[in-house]
């Protein structure tokens, strides 16, 4: 199960109904559940008062999700996050009222706040590590850094957002990947040695879909295998579209040139099971999609990727993973936008 933002944590901290949520993934045969993107301890690491945070009085909540979900027989990680400057930061309703971001910049050329400062980072680097001991102490089976989608690490990644001329900076995308490797390195901390380090990349961001950042297979392998060297056991590859591939000359994708590149266990996603892609789902929603499938199966067997992310499809229906095992294609729930607005 692919991490999707739900918002139903009142005041940061999951309810009852979100660990039977996750249960009921747990029950339908998923492998793997990776949470809603949950955040560190940093004022303005969420830009809503009902995204779950990752540190404190949330924890004793998170450890009965894990407890649910392993009842039910399955496997669950949690998702760290800190989303930066993206969708509308504020910080009306943070103490501190900051907002951090590696340039100050909204946008590439919009600047709206403050760079961060070396104490900013450091900070941040700390808050990853320990939001993974406590994902250790309470009985997560992974852990995953999100560091796609426009959001603070990846704000860093992208030289659209990060024009900073000191160590966190640089021309290249090796260079400006500094923070992601000492973020990598304190969760490998905080985790130990023996709990797999899952790390969620993109090339697009929410800022501007058609950003690729690494435009060539070498700069893709600069950019992951210090990643690889730092921590990182699984690379979850998110694109838009799965099938899409990622440079010309090669059907590969994103997912397959990952692995390709770093002899690593990798997860694609994007669109999976779904008729249409996300944009187009928000507005007119989109159900299982049989060819769809047959190609993601078509690639998963001549091992392209090891792992399937699942979002939307697995939000609508949770017995999703069983009803595509067992050929039940019509008794599918198709994905509308309604269902964003519940814990089906």
């Amino acid at each position: 199960m692919a991490p999707m933002t739900r918002m139903f944590s009142p005041g940061g901290i999951p309810t009852d109904d979100v660990a039977a949520y996750y249960r009921r993934r747990a029950e339908g045969e998923v492998g793997l559940i990776v949470t809603e993107g949950t955040t560190i301890e940093r004022p303005a690491a969420r830009n809503d008062a009902n995204i779950p945070y990752f540190y404190g009085d949330a924890m004793p909540a998170w450890k009965k999700v894990v407890d649910e979900v392993h009842a039910a027989g399955g496997l669950i990680a949690p998702q760290i996050w800190h989303v930066g400057s993206a969708r509308g930061a504020s910080p009306d309703w943070q103490p501190l009222g900051k907002v951090d971001a590696p340039s100050g910049l909204v946008m590439p050329d919009k600047a709206k706040y403050e760079p961060m400062t070396d104490e900013d980072i450091a900070d941040t680097i700390a808050g990853f590590e320990a939001s993974a001991r406590h994902a250790r102490e309470v009985g997560f089976d992974a852990v995953e850094i999100h560091a796609a989608h426009g959001y603070l690490i990846d704000q860093f990644f992208w030289d659209g957002l990060n024009r900073r001329e000191d160590q966190w900076g640089g021309q290249t995308l090796a260079e400006r990947s500094k923070l992601g490797i000492e973020i990598i390195k304190a969760v490998r901390r905080g985790i130990g040695e023996d709990i797999p380090l899952i790390i969620r990349l993109s090339q697009w961001k929410q800022q501007d879909y058609s950003v690729q950042m690494a435009t060539t297979p070498d700069e893709m392998s600069d950019w992951l295998l210090p990643m690889a060297e730092a921590g990182v056991d699984v690379f979850h590859c998110s694109q838009r579209r799965f099938w899409e591939p990622e440079f010309e000359g090669s059907d590969l994708n994103f997912a397959g040139w990952a692995k390709k590149l770093t002899g690593k266990p990798t997860i694609t996603v994007g669109s999976v099971g779904l008729n249409g892609e996300f944009l187009a789902s928000l507005s007119k929603g989109a159900g299982a999609d049989r060819a769809d499938l047959n190609e993601l199966l078509r690639r998963l067997e001549r091992e392209e990727f090891d792992l399937v992310g699942v979002g939307r499809a697995l939000l609508s229906d949770p017995n999703w993973v069983k009803k595509v095992k067992e050929g039940r294609s019509d008794d599918m729930v198709d994905f509308d936008r309604s269902h964003m607005m519940q814990l089906t």
